[in-house]
Order: C-alpha cells, then sequence, then structure tokens
C-alpha cells in the first residue's frame, strides 16, 4: 500500500471495504466507483501481480465464493441486474457459465472419471442442501444404467458414515459440492478417499475442499452470486457424464431400456398424447 499511487490507494482501499461487490464490478465501474480511469485499475491490476483485471476479479472471486451469506448475495444480484431484464441477464449468466465450463474441465479427467465409474463394483453418489437436486438427478439415471447404485443420505453424519461402511478400492464415490460447500458432504468424500474409492468430485473450483481428494477433478462454474444456487452448468457437466457412461456400456444400456420400454407400454406409464389435432 505504501508504494501505490493516490488513484492505485483509493482501489485497493476499495476492494478492502468492498470486496463482495468488486468481485462482480468490471475494470470500467469499479474505477468509476473509486474515481479513477479504467485504465488505472488494469494497471493496478498488473502491478499487484495479476494478468490483468478478469484475473484479478476471479481471484477475488473465488475466494468469497463460499462466504458470501445469502443476503450479500441477494445485494450483490439486485446491483448486477439494476435496471436489466431480469430474465434476460438470468440466462445470459447461464450460457456464459456453460461455456466456461466447456473450457476449463479437463478431458482427460473426464473420460477417466468415466470409465472408473463403469468398471466400479458400487457407485456412491453424496450431494446436499441445493446440490441434493443433481445428487437425485445423476442417482435416477445410472439407476436404469447401473445395477449397483447409491444415493447417499446426507440426514446426519453418522447415517452417512454408515451407509458407507463397507465402501472400498473397488468402489467408485461422486461428490457433487458447491459453494457454500455443506461441511457433512466434504467429510463424507474424505471418508471415502481414505477408504480407497475411486473419487470423482464434480465441484467448482481447485480450490474447493472436494478438489484435494479427489482422484478426478470435474470443474463446472457456478458464478451467481444470487441466493439461488446456479445449477445450470453442473447439471449439463452431469448430463454429459450420463451419456458418456451410457455409451461406454451401449449394449447393454440398449437392452435395458428395451426391456423397460415394453414395461411402460404394458402398464401405461406415459400418457399417450395423441398428435392428431382435435
Amino acid at each position: 500500500m505504501p508504494g501505490f499511487s493516490k488513484g492505485q490507494k483509493l482501489i485497493a482501499k476499495y476492494i478492502e471495504d468492498h470486496y463482495d461487490k468488486v468481485a462482480f464490478m468490471t475494470a470500467s465501474r469499479l474505477g468509476a466507483t473509486v474515481g479513477v480511469s479504467e485504465s488505472t485499475v488494469v494497471r493496478f491490476a498488473t502491478e499487484i501481480g495479476y494478468a490483468g483485471y478478469p484475473e484479478l476479479q476471479q481471484a477475488v472471486q473465488e475466494m468469497i465464493r463460499s462466504k458470501l451469506t445469502s443476503v450479500q448475495r441477494m445485494r450483490v444480484t439486485a446491483e448486477q441486474i439494476g435496471d436489466s431484464d431480469i430474465l434476460e441477464s438470468v440466462m445470459e449468466q447461464d450460457i456464459n457459465m456453460i461455456k466456461h465450463t466447456l473450457e476449463e474441465t479437463s478431458r482427460e479427467d473426464f473420460y477417466a472419471a468415466a470409465d472408473a465409474i463403469v468398471s466400479a463394483r458400487k457407485i456412491y453418489i453424496i450431494g446436499a442442501r441445493s446440490s441434493l437436486a443433481l445428487a437425485t438427478f445423476l442417482n435416477y439415471y445410472f439407476n436404469l444404467i447401473f445395477p449397483n447404485v447409491h444415493l447417499v443420505n446426507c440426514t446426519s453424519e453418522a447415517e452417512i458414515f454408515e451407509q458407507m461402511i463397507r465402501i472400498d478400492d473397488h468402489d467408485a464415490v461422486i461428490g457433487i459440492s458447491f459453494p457454500r460447500y455443506s461441511r457433512k458432504a466434504v467429510n463424507a468424500m474424505d471418508f471415502a478417499s481414505k477408504r480407497g474409492a475411486k473419487f470423482v468430485a464434480i465441484t467448482d473450483s481447485t480450490l474447493s475442499p472436494l478438489a484435494r481428494p479427489a482422484d478426478y477433478l470435474l470443474l463446472a462454474r457456478s458464478d451467481m452470486a444470487s441466493f439461488v444456487d446456479a445449477i445450470v452448468a453442473p447439471l449439463s457437466l452431469i448430463n454429459a457424464l450420463i451419456v458418456t457412461t451410457a455409451l461406454r456400456k451401449k449394449t447393454e444400456v440398449e437392452d435395458i431400456f428395451r426391456n423397460l420400454e415394453a414395461i411402460w407400454d404394458e402398464y401405461s406409464v406415459y400418457e399417450k398424447v395423441d398428435e392428431k389435432p382435435t
């Protein structure tokens, strides 16, 4: 701080006091807020060691992502959207998160994870709080593809460990968690990793507590600051994982769905839609 120019000191002080807002501000907006030019903000980012302002902003986002309260998220979202069309703003954010996920997810880890899942004796799926929706979706389709899939109930840590007591190096565990990370889910995945199971982590960052014990790290963006957790990109990644594992067992899966279609028709599981206009 002592070596900064007057403008740089203004930027640094604002970041210290309002990091939750800076994480989602453009360089021009930050400059206008503190009374300096956009180029001064960009130079400030490089001065403190970043390649540019976007890299500085991403570092701040990763630092605070698990720290923002729901109230802070709500306020940041309101400031981000302002008077813009809310529907368009939210959906554009989702589109951008899917694009970033496609760019950042390791192809090597993704396909290696699919192979580990296919070869596993038993597959455990863990997801708590809002991530439970993703875990339940994955569990539904994996139960159609694989004979031995278990969705871990994360109600209490004691129940989690009881459900996973037989897990070993023949098994695979898929852990799903995004900010704010569930402590119970993190502990469960640490337990599975220590027991030798192949651990596939679906999370948002290399700084996530799931990243360290993971054998295969699948990153999906979840950047929205709102109190609503953004799960569009993680869901898209999970869709790709389901399709990949199904194609690894193509002949077997075709037989399964052929039998299921016969059962669904026999018991009228689905409502038949008359395609002719009435």
